[in-house]
């Protein structure tokens, strides 16, 4: 019995879902020397195959650029505005921070490399530069917030949010150079990373 065309578009989607996932590993580790041949081995596929669904492995790039910056600011603005103090609002950024580096730990390596290489296109580094804004900005305001509340320690709230932003950046590098495919057990529980922000008991 032939296909429905319901169950074809499905494969489509997960052929192409594979070949992605597939680019993120290759383009974590390889950065711009990859090549389509590089993507459709991870994605154990053919060249041909791969050339189905994107055109070059600058589409492929541009498009997990795009999925991976687009998918940041929604979920990070419901989280501002949800019910709950400053540091509970705080835990549960970091925590999604993480949680999808867990799932993409290849990300954070891509990230990096297309902010160092001079020859990224304008338009791929400031989506990059928007995304890391947007956590920035409101990883800061809860900083700011939190210390109003006494939940988080009254120092200047921008040095703060830099050691906490260098925390995770540099969790999600280590995650990504040494096991990418089991980047769970290189990432600690939110709770040990909100720490190094607590109050004293003096200064509340």
């Amino acid at each position: 019995m032939p296909r429905t065309e319901e169950a074809n578009q499905q494969i489509r989607e997960e052929q192409r879902a594979k070949i992605l996932a597939a680019a993120r590993n290759v383009f974590a580790r390889k950065g711009n020397a990859a090549t389509m041949a590089d993507v459709a081995s991870e994605a154990g596929v053919s060249q041909g195959l791969a050339y189905r669904y994107f055109a070059s492995k600058e589409e492929i790039f541009t498009t997990l650029i795009k999925q991976a910056t687009q998918s940041v600011g929604e979920p990070a603005e419901r989280i501002k505005q949800i019910q709950g103090t400053p540091g509970t609002r705080l835990a549960l950024l970091i925590s999604y921070i993480l949680d999808e580096n867990r799932r993409n730990p290849g990300f954070s390596q891509i990230f990096s490399r297309i902010l160092a290489d001079d020859s990224t296109p304008n338009e791929l580094r400031q989506l990059v530069e928007k995304r890391g804004k947007i956590i920035q900005n409101i990883m800061r305001q809860l900083i700011v917030e939190g210390q109003a509340t006494g939940e988080i320690a009254k120092d200047d709230p921008d040095q703060l949010m830099v050691a906490l932003m260098a925390c995770i950046n540099g969790l999600m590098k280590r995650a990504t150079m040494l096991d990418p495919k089991d980047a769970q057990k290189h990432f600690p529980e939110t709770k040990i990373i909100l720490r190094m922000l607590n109050a004293d008991k003096k200064e509340k």
